[in-house]
């Protein structure tokens, strides 16, 4: 891997290039697209990954706080329980080993017996809203972290706030893109790591932002490049100015 944004630097230090800021909560999103922009390829991402788009999106799970993921992405991408790696021991130290899987769900419709929620090292947290089916929230409460945000659906300011409450203040958004719009739409984005996969696939794929309409106005602070496969980061312009 080398980097050939804003300078040139063979196989840099991926740990350092994706450090969160020390001085304020930070938003992330960490998503992969085709050349022509598609989300995923066959209904899933992993079709458009590589090998260091995989070994990124890992160390971006160890620098976090919390994953963030809509309940349809787990569902789809098949999210199990976050595994300790010993990569990890010196990003995580004086943290738990693992981050923990933090799922936004309207319905509640996935299977609350499943590993994510009872195999966890780091308990798994699940954001609904008062409009959520009442015996399935209080099975959500037993298996999980509940968090109530929001009436008929996920208020994702009141949302993101609760996890800033309980010091998951790094957080790493992985999608999918209805997650992203709501997130765009209510100017809670920081920063967006795409892998850029050179491909075409063309076809009804979402975009990696799919839903309310949001204009963020971003900043390219790098790009990293392994065979032929590009990771951009964009950061929000002054966003260090706004209120966390």
């Amino acid at each position: 891997m080398r980097r050939i944004y804003p300078d040139i630097q063979d196989n840099p230090d991926i740990v350092q290039a994706y450090a969160y800021p020390e001085d304020r909560p930070w938003l992330r999103l960490n998503m992969v697209a085709s050349a022509d922009g598609a989300a995923w390829l066959k209904g899933r991402s992993g079709g458009l990954s590589s090998k260091g788009d995989k070994r990124i999106f890992q160390v971006l799970r160890g620098l976090s706080d919390v994953v963030l993921a809509g309940a349809a992405t787990v569902r789809t991408e098949g999210y199990g329980p976050v595994k300790p790696r010993d990569s990890w021991a010196e990003i995580r130290a004086g943290r738990p080993e693992v981050p923990p899987i933090a799922v936004i769900t309207r319905s509640l419709d996935f299977d609350l017996d499943d590993a994510l929620f009872t195999d966890a090292r780091s308990r798994t947290i699940v954001i609904t809203c008062e409009a959520a089916p009442h015996e399935r929230r209080k099975k959500a409460a037993k298996r999980s972290d509940l968090i109530v945000a929001g009436d008929e659906g996920v208020d994702m300011r009141r949302a993101v706030a609760e996890l800033h409450e309980r010091g998951l203040t790094r957080i790493l958004c992985e999608g999918g893109p209805r997650i992203n719009a709501q997130l765009s739409a209510d100017d809670l984005v920081d920063e967006l790591c795409l892998s850029i996969s050179p491909m075409l696939v063309g076809g009804g794929a979402a975009r990696i932002v799919n839903g309310e309409p949001a204009q963020v106005a971003l900043g390219l602070s790098q790009v990293l490049e392994e065979e032929g496969v590009l990771f951009c980061k964009y950061t929000r312009e002054h966003s260090h100015e706004r209120a966390d």
